[in-house]
């Protein structure tokens, strides 16, 4: 199984991000071995994030090998065509090793800080992928043509974010790239329920995101209705890691609030 860290939301020593110690924390992410590098989306919520996709455009080009992605970018926050052409940048300058996770968004605050609606975010979610599929393939769309580079036509690979297994799981798995599932959203027997249905469905890639890592405590234990966490020590994040591994999951994203070199092994340590 594949171990991906989240973009570092603070410096290794605990202080505020800055573009020097973001830039430190992600050559010391790849240094340390982990397979993948993940942005969340939140905006207006009285906290601030990078900006997923330019984060992570800097990110690959500060690095050599690891992949760079969105878990998930909220398609309905945005417009299509602009977001489609910001996307093909970001694939471009990644130099092809972005994966774009994509969600509905489930967070009333990020709508209303934006004006947008939303009530109306599955429906404009669908019609947003398909228009931004169809710029990427080197289609017109109404008054829309991107003319995509060479290196770019298609776009990126596509995941979709679905936290419950709802209609968008069969989705992921038969028109679309692969499947994100949250750790934070749902319990293990979910997760065991979502990767069944995803693998009979023909379902590719599979990830567990939002899984909070603190290794520097006792077992905490995990409420039967989630969410799934490595509050633990090493040992038992190491058993609960294996669980989704054995259920079929291909990648594991962590969240750590400690970026140091330690705390980087340690984690890292976790998945052999």
């Amino acid at each position: 199984m594949r171990l991906g860290l989240t973009l570092p939301m603070m410096s290794a020593e605990g202080g505020p991000l800055t573009g020097e110690n973001f830039v430190t924390s992600v050559r010391a992410i790849e240094a340390a071995g982990f397979d993948s590098l993940w942005a969340f989306d939140a905006i207006g919520r009285g906290f601030i994030l990078p900006d997923s996709l330019v984060a992570l455009t800097v990110a690959a080009n500060v690095t050599a090998r690891i992949e760079v992605g969105t878990c998930i970018l909220q398609v309905p926050l945005r417009r299509p065509v602009e977001l489609a052409h910001r996307v093909l940048t970001a694939q471009l300058l990644s130099h092809g090793r972005l994966a774009l996770g994509v969600g509905a968004g489930s967070t009333v605050d990020d709508f209303a800080a934006v004006g947008v609606d939303y009530d109306s975010r599955l429906r404009v979610f669908r019609e947003s992928l398909e228009t931004m599929r169809a710029l990427w393939r080197g289609e017109v769309v109404g008054a829309a043509n991107l003319a995509p580079w060479p290196d770019t036509i298609g776009g990126p690979p596509v995941l979709i974010g679905s936290w419950s297994g709802s209609r968008w799981l069969a989705r992921a798995a038969k028109e679309y790239d692969g499947w994100i599932a949250s750790g934070a959203k749902t319990s293990l027997e979910t997760l065991a329920a979502g990767i069944a249905r995803f693998r009979e469905l023909g379902g590719k890639r599979a990830l567990v995101t939002n899984i909070v890592v603190d290794l520097g405590r006792e077992d905490e234990p995990m409420p039967a209705d989630g969410p799934f966490h490595l509050r633990c020590t090493p040992g038992e994040a190491r058993r609960r890691l294996g669980m989704i591994a054995a259920l079929g999951f291909d990648d594991a994203v962590l969240v750590s609030r400690r970026v140091d070199e330690g705390s980087l092994r340690a984690i890292r340590a976790l998945v052999s």
